[in-house]
């Protein structure tokens, strides 16, 4: 009996893996980022601000990739990221006298986005691929499913809808 139990949770294992293996796979270049036109950080130095903006971005584009058919491969270069809002330091926005900054999320401070993107096949062949730019005007007022409390929310969304309004076919087929 404990045989059994031992290579049906064994064989669980490897279905497992090879399923998480065969899903959709997600490179992201991150092209000049030090051009881009605002990933400011507020209270960390700006290179680990953006290898965790770039992280926590790679880790969301990797959740959306999991819709994609098993095999493909989705291969994007970032050109260009403007966050939402604006950094500020603390005394300009009534915090005092600190010495740290804030981010100041107004409507007119929208989150952007620039990229080229590659989706191929398991075989090599390419699906699509397009030469993007995104920006969500309507940020504040459209339905956002992220706590307040996220980091990158607005940009999270703002690629949530892109992907659903770039792949419809791909997503419906999974």
């Amino acid at each position: 009996m404990k045989k059994s139990l031992l290579t049906l949770a064994a064989s669980a294992l490897v279905l497992s893996a090879s399923q998480s293996v065969a899903k959709a796979d997600v490179e992201i270049v991150w092209e000049n980022p030090k051009d881009y036109t605002d990933v400011r950080p507020t209270t960390e130095s700006r290179v680990k601000f953006r290898e965790s903006t770039f992280k926590k971005l790679e880790e969301y584009v990797n959740k959306l990739a999991e819709d994609l058919p098993d095999g493909q491969t989705l291969s994007m270069k970032v050109t260009n990221l403007d966050l939402a809002g604006q950094v500020w330091p603390a005394s300009f926005v009534g915090f005092g006298n600190g010495g740290t900054d804030v981010r100041l999320v107004k409507g007119i401070d929208i989150p952007r986005m620039e990229f080229s993107y590659t989706l191929k096949e398991a075989d090599g062949s390419i699906a699509q691929e397009n030469e993007v730019k995104i920006k969500d005007m309507n940020f504040q007022h459209r339905h956002n499913p992220f706590f307040r409390s996220e980091p990158l929310r607005y940009e999270k969304n703002m690629l949530r809808k892109w992907f659903k309004d770039e792949f419809p076919e791909l997503i419906a087929k999974n």
